[in-house]
This record gives C-alpha cells, structure tokens and sequence, in this order.
C-alpha cells in the first residue's frame, strides 16, 4: 500500500524549493513535490496562511531535488537567508 509517511517513496521523488513574491514585495519559500499545484494552492488561498494573507504576485524561483531531507535542508538555508541574498538567488535563477 502506498503511504506518504513512507521514506522510500518520499526518496523516489523529486521535490521542488521554492520562493514566491508576494503582492506586498515579500518572498515566501516553500518546498513541494508538485508545483504547479502548489502554486494553484497559494493563488488560490490555500497554500499558507502567510500567501494566503498577503497574496501571490508571481513565483521567482525554482530548484529540484532527488532527495527529500537534501531539499528540507536547503528551503530552512533560503528561508534563513536575507532579502538581499534572497534577490541575489533569484537573479541567478533568471539569468539561467
């Protein structure tokens, strides 16, 4: 039977850090194994109580792991991050 508790299937896929801009010019960093859904969630008011406050302006970046405890660790090292180095992250992503 599958079970999302398990941490072999969780190791099979890939999971997705994240950042969104707010509407307010926040970031919000998250991480996931589908992204567009989570996306609809946060547009839709659903993702967090913190993007659902603030509202969704757009996502500013993505990165992909194969390992769920590799991408928990690295969405905790984002969220530590400043804005500085937060935008720092993002222009990289876009210039890629």
């Amino acid at each position: 039977m599958f079970s999302l508790r398990s941490n072999n299937n969780r190791k099979q896929w890939k999971w997705y850090v994240y950042i969104l801009e707010l509407k307010n010019g926040l970031y919000y960093t998250g991480m996931t194994w589908k992204p567009d859904l989570r996306f609809d969630q946060h547009l839709a008011g659903l993702g967090s109580k913190y993007t659902a406050k603030y509202g969704v302006r757009k996502l500013v970046y993505l990165e992909e792991h194969e390992d769920f405890e590799l991408a928990r660790k690295r969405e905790v090292q984002i969220k530590d991050f400043s804005r500085k180095k937060k935008r720092e992250l993002i222009n990289t992503f876009r210039m890629q």
